[in-house]
């Protein structure tokens, strides 16, 4: 057995056990905790694989941001979790139902699958036609070409979907002075100065 093939071993064995524990921990923060350590197995696989650039976008994003986020936000927010479990029991013939239609999809795309043989050979080249290049060079050159307009109609529809979760959940509260700019531009000296003539020896 190679060094490569026992680490994969290794990575994918860990990585399957968090995953299993990220749906079967009780506690939220736990299951958080097991889902970054399954990422950063995903990252180890994808270097094994030669695809180094999907490993730092996996640990940089996912771990970096998006995990983190989770785990912040399930210690700051005060959620009953018993409560919230109380209802299961009604979802679990619908959940069972989709899980197993899941299930049975996988089933087909395995049975049906089949590799190439010259796919083991031009696993770890960059790109089918460019050899003198790295991983990521080739991505992007990819990614900013020929499937541009992809990439910024996704840079988009992430735009709109932050701009729509900020509306949704913008509360605003009585009694509290905002600015409003229409009204400060709108501004003349009638509105703007007020001449009090005071007498000597009183205030205003």
């Amino acid at each position: 057995m190679t060094l490569a093939t026992l680490f994969f071993y290794l990575f994918s064995a860990v990585m399957l056990a968090s995953a299993v524990m990220v749906i079967s921990s009780r506690n939220p923060v736990h299951s958080v905790l097991f889902l970054i350590l399954a990422f950063f197995n995903a990252a180890g696989l994808f270097i094994l694989l030669g695809a180094e650039f999907l490993a730092m976008i996996l640990v940089v994003v996912y771990v970096g941001a998006v995990a983190v986020l989770f785990l912040f936000v399930v210690m700051m927010l005060d959620i009953d979790f018993a409560e919230l479990r109380q209802g299961m029991l009604n979802y679990l013939p619908v959940g069972a139902t989709i899980g197993l239609i899941l299930m049975v999809e996988l089933v087909l795309v395995v049975a049906g699958w089949s590799i190439s043989p010259d796919l083991l050979k031009t696993v770890t080249s960059p790109a089918p036609s460019v050899t003198d290049m790295t991983n990521t060079e080739a991505l992007g050159r990819i990614l900013y070409t020929k499937y541009i307009y992809y990439f910024q109609a996704a840079g988009l529809i992430l735009l709109v979907s932050m701009i729509g979760a900020i509306v949704l959940t913008l509360r605003h509260k009585p009694n509290v002075k905002r600015q409003n700019v229409s009204d400060q531009v709108a501004r003349g000296p009638a509105t703007a100065i007020e001449i009090r003539d005071v007498k000597p020896g009183q205030g205003i």
